[in-house]
C-alpha cells in the first residue's frame, strides 16, 4: 500500500483510480469511502482493528466534503498524532474556498489541489500527483 484515497464520491474515486492505473500506481491503492473509515484504517480501529499500523502509506489523497467525519477533521487528527504526522497528505477536492485552503495549510497539509475540470486534465493532474509522491518525494525514515 502506498496511496490511501479518501473519497466519498464514487465517480471521483473511479476517475482518480483510473488515472493512477494509467500511470501504473493502481495496485498500490486503498480506497476509503469516508472520514470515519479513514480514521479506522489509519489507526487500526473498528473494522480495521488489528491492522499493522506500522505500514504507513506514502501519501494520503484526501477529499474535504465527506459524511461522518469531514476531511479537515481527518487532517487535524493525522497531523496532531506523532504516529501519523509525517505521512504526506494531499487534499484533492472541489473546494477552492479560501477558508478551506488556509485551514488545511495551518493544520499541516502538504499540498492542496482543486480537482481539475475535464477528464484529461483530471487524469493528468492525478498522474502527476502519483509520480511526485510515490517516485520523486523522499519521505523521512519512520
Amino acid at each position: 500500500m502506498e496511496i490511501v484515497l479518501v473519497e466519498d464520491n464514487p465517480a471521483d474515486a473511479e476517475l482518480t483510480i483510473r488515472a493512477l492505473k494509467k500511470n501504473h500506481f493502481a495496485n498500490k491503492i486503498i480506497h476509503l469511502k469516508d472520514g470515519a473509515e479513514a480514521m479506522d484504517f489509519i489507526f487500526g480501529e473498528g473494522a480495521y482493528d488489528g491492522r499493522d499500523t506500522t505500514h504507513k502509506p506514502k501519501v494520503i489523497l484526501l477529499d474535504l466534503k465527506m459524511p461522518k467525519i469531514n476531511g479537515i477533521e481527518v487532517l487535524k487528527r493525522l497531523k496532531s498524532d506523532d504516529r501519523t504526522k509525517s505521512i504526506p497528505v494531499v487534499v484533492l477536492t472541489s473546494s477552492n474556498e479560501d477558508p478551506d485552503v488556509t485551514t488545511c495549510y495551518e493544520l499541516g497539509v502538504n499540498s492542496y489541489i482543486v480537482k481539475p475540470v475535464g477528464f484529461e486534465n483530471f487524469l493528468n493532474a492525478v498522474g502527476d500527483l502519483g509520480l511526485y509522491w510515490i517516485l520523486l518525494n523522499q519521505p523521512p525514515n519512520r
